[in-house]
């Protein structure tokens, strides 16, 4: 005969944490330090096409990702991995479509429409155009700092923060006896320095106790060397990244 053993607690919530580690994970769509790519895909005369493949390739890496578009015509690939990208559109009885070097920056969405033609499949146009500079798909304000920046403009230290300053609405923090303007300590749109939620490669990079002998609010600040680029957003950003005030500091280190 078995004794009965009695869950305590401590086990059901042991038990609670193991179910939570083991469970499969589902896609999110929050891009954090990625981007995304979306678009609507027509005929000649203006009317959606359901069903029709999209693939997107990495030009780095040529890895290669599929989808298709839904009742309303469009796709989305999110999120998207920063760099320069092929999309490509194919619907039976058209001719197929590519768009080569569509570049995807850290929290950016990238709008790629396509129009296509009747024809054979086997029949390839490719679109030399870039994709329109305006981003429709987000309101939020911000500037994207990349790489060349980072690398070649005159540094203090090497601070990368400082180039943060070059975006809308954000200035050196206030001049005062504990240095915080010398170390690229900034404040957006008039709020507190500390008010600015720091984030590196989608991790949390925030101080809980602002450094005030160093004068900064993150917790660790990589070598320029080590940026890829990093976006400075300083109003409308979306929800996931709701917990700072004044500005979210998304950065996508090399990896």
């Amino acid at each position: 005969m078995k004794a009965k053993t009695t869950a305590t607690p401590w086990t059901q919530l042991i038990r609670v944490a193991l179910m939570l580690a083991l469970a499969p994970v589902a896609s999110l769509d929050a891009q954090v330090d990625a981007g995304a790519i979306s678009g609507v895909v027509q005929d000649t005369s203006g009317a959606v096409i359901p069903d029709a493949e999209i693939t997107l390739t990495n030009e780095g890496t040529t890895l290669s990702f599929k989808a298709v578009t839904n009742a309303s015509g469009k796709y989305v690939f999110t999120p998207v991995k920063i760099g320069s990208y092929t999309v490509q559109a194919e619907f039976q009885g058209f001719q197929t479509v590519r768009r080569s070097h569509v570049v995807v920056n850290v929290q950016q969405e990238v709008a790629v429409d396509f129009t296509l033609q009747p024809g054979q499949v086997t029949q390839m146009i490719d679109v030399t155009g870039a994709p329109p500079l305006l981003q429709s798909q987000s309101a939020a304000v911000g500037q994207v700092v990349g790489s060349q920046q980072v690398n070649n403009l005159p540094l203090n230290g090497r601070n990368y923060t400082f180039l943060a300053q070059l975006g809308a609405g954000v200035t050196p923090s206030q001049q005062d006896t504990r240095g915080l303007a010398q170390s690229g300590s900034f404040a957006a749109n008039g709020t507190r320095a500390w008010q600015s939620n720091y984030l590196l490669d989608a991790v949390d990079n925030n101080s809980n106790l602002m450094d005030f002998l160093n004068g900064t609010s993150y917790v660790f600040r990589p070598p320029v060397d080590a940026i890829q680029e990093f976006n400075i957003q300083t109003s409308n950003y979306s929800a996931e990244f709701g917990r700072a005030a004044a500005s979210s500091h998304p950065i996508r280190a090399y990896s």
